[in-house]
């Protein structure tokens, strides 16, 4: 593809040879004549731009609008690099389509819908009234439960496990070894007895929400646990019962749900964050990596919050100051 029509795509401005082939992305540091790379703002603040362009061979970089093109090579203009170096993998490198059809050691329950063009892989076993949509791929030794529903366009990667009564949305990916719908890590305490409380409620999950390996989400007590649409979850999170997860939120690995937990649209949780039960993250809040969120607190919103307890940043800042000055005297002091 040539320079002009990945820039067309990107709908941004080029400078220098527009017919000039590329054949594959790579990274800054590893790009070669063939290559498309990119210049973020960060490696900006660290040098400067003859410097940059001199240091990459790549046939073209996508950069900033300020970007010096004083070497005057081939360059794509555009206001966030990163972001349009994800669109052009795309263009550049496609995914490879699922051929279409049913394997056949696959097995479909009764009144199971498998939409025209879909791929079902290899062992993999649709329950009773399942419907599956068009386009969609189910890797091989999937598992789908009874009354599942899924979108058009998605993505389950191999040894997937939906248990029944679980709604995906479209364009839904969830990698190897994610599990949707077991049940809720509920009980109630009775003379003495810790008895199980059925979890009879269901899972549903928007659009456009891609999910890591290994992830698990618990169905709900009652009513639904969901996660809204556009939603990244990384590998090894868990999601307990009757969580709601709003539109657009970014989750790193290892984290933890307990039930009941709210979290509102554009919020961003780190790896290793632990989150009691019905406690609300409110749109767009920061919860830094290895956080505990105490149950029922309230994360204000647009607040970055570290530690455990969780606290507002610059508390969290000042106190470990506090605790570095007291270390520093309680030493001279011994000597």
């Amino acid at each position: 593809m040539r320079v002009k029509e990945i820039a067309a795509y990107l709908q941004a401005a080029f400078e220098g040879d527009g017919e000039r082939e590329l054949h594959k992305v790579a990274a800054f540091e590893d790009a070669d004549a063939e290559d498309l790379s990119f210049v973020t703002r960060e490696l900006l603040r660290r040098s400067r731009s003859l410097e940059l362009a001199a240091a990459c061979p790549a046939c073209c970089l996508l950069v900033p609008p300020d970007f010096e093109n004083a070497d005057h090579r081939t360059i794509i203009r555009t206001p966030n690099p990163r972001a349009a170096m994800a669109r052009a993998i795309r263009k550049l490198h496609p995914p490879a389509e699922p051929v279409p059809g049913i394997h056949p050691s696959a097995i479909l329950g009764p009144g199971a819908i498998v939409a025209p063009g879909a791929h079902i892989g290899p062992f993999v076993s649709i329950g009773a009234g399942a419907r599956v949509g068009a386009g969609t791929s189910i890797g091989a030794g999937s598992v789908i439960g009874d009354y599942v529903v899924i979108g058009d366009h998605c993505t389950l990667h191999p040894r997937v496990t939906l248990y029944g009564n679980v709604t995906l949305g479209r364009e839904v990916v969830l990698h190897a070894g994610v599990v949707i719908g077991a049940d809720g890590f509920g009980y109630v305490l009775n003379d003495g007895i810790c008895e199980n409380f059925p979890q009879i409620g269901r899972v549903e999950i928007g659009d456009r929400v891609q999910i890591g390996a290994n992830y698990c989400v618990a169905r709900a007590a009652l009513g639904a646990t969901s996660i809204g649409d556009g939603t990244k979850i990384d590998n090894m999170v868990h999601v307990g019962h009757n969580c709601k997860i709003g539109r657009n939120v970014v989750v790193a690995a290892q984290t933890g749900f307990s039930g009941g937990v709210v979290v509102e649209d554009y919020a961003v949780i780190g790896g290793q964050v632990g989150i009691g039960d019905k406690a609300r993250i409110e749109s767009g809040a920061v919860l830094g990596s290895g956080s505990g969120v105490l149950t029922s607190k309230v994360v204000r919103a647009g607040q970055p919050m570290w530690g455990t307890p969780a606290r507002p940043l610059k508390q969290h800042l000042e106190e470990l100051a506090v605790l570095s000055r007291l270390a520093k005297r309680r030493k001279k002091e011994t000597l």
